[in-house]
């Protein structure tokens, strides 16, 4: 707890990052605004909170601005009310080759979990499901989707890469087998090209714009919900 004299000595911005983190103190356990909280907010010459959800989280974020404090989706202040799902995974298995990303890692994880598509491999030098950028990404779905490490040469066959190659079909114009290995590559230079060459085959998402690429983890989730769309998965 803060004297005034004590809360003016600090900078703006802890000001604004202790208001904060004790409006989420508060409404994370479902208290109704103290005294305390509404010392600080005369404090900082801030009109009096209503106590609406809506409010509550715009001041929040308000006070997070001003602490110069950068949120990602695990630290926001309301979490989706999720629901266990009993829907089994399915028979894809999608290999994650050298991405670096624990943002684009979490992202696909989520994605499979989502869509129930099936099992996560991991190269040798992607971060896996216990690294903890990963875990906080991946949104409590690291200890729900089928994962574990491997190579190609622990993949189910057939090899489908998704990559942007001249004259590689439209996934559109693709009719994905009941079973097979999804491949995806490394932010930078995409799948190795001795991986590409081991691939049976090679489809790519159409693209018209003038960035020939999209960002791995939303490739995949346009491709993972055209693949359940086709076939029918879950």
């Amino acid at each position: 707890m803060f004297t005034e004299k004590k809360f003016r000595l600090l900078s703006s911005r802890r000001q604004h990052k202790n208001a904060g983190l004790h409006l989420r103190a508060l409404y994370e356990q479902k208290l109704p605004l103290d005294p305390h909280y509404r010392a600080m907010e005369e404090w900082l010459n801030l009109p009096p909170l209503e106590e609406t959800s809506e409010k509550i989280i715009d001041r929040f974020h308000l006070h997070m601005k001003k602490g110069a404090i950068s949120l990602q989706e695990h630290n926001l202040l309301v979490k989706r009310l999720d629901t266990l799902s009993d829907v089994p995974f399915g028979p894809i298995t999608i290999y994650l080759e050298d991405l670096r990303s624990a943002f684009n890692i979490g992202n696909i994880l989520r994605t499979v979990e989502a869509f129930r598509l099936g099992t996560v491999i991991f190269s040798q030098n992607t971060p896996y499901i216990d690294n903890r950028k990963v875990e906080k990404t991946a949104m409590g779905t690291t200890t729900i989707v089928p994962a574990k490490q491997g190579d190609l040469s622990s993949l189910p066959k057939p090899l489908i890469a998704l990559e942007t190659v001249d004259g590689a079909p439209s996934m559109y114009d693709f009719s994905f087998p009941e079973t097979f290995s999804l491949l995806l590559g490394n932010e930078e230079y995409g799948l190795k090209e001795k991986t590409l060459q081991q691939a049976d085959h090679i489809i790519q998402i159409p693209l018209v714009g003038s960035k020939n690429s999209l960002n791995v983890a939303s490739a995949f989730a346009i491709i993972a919900s055209h693949i359940k769309n086709q076939l029918s998965i879950c």
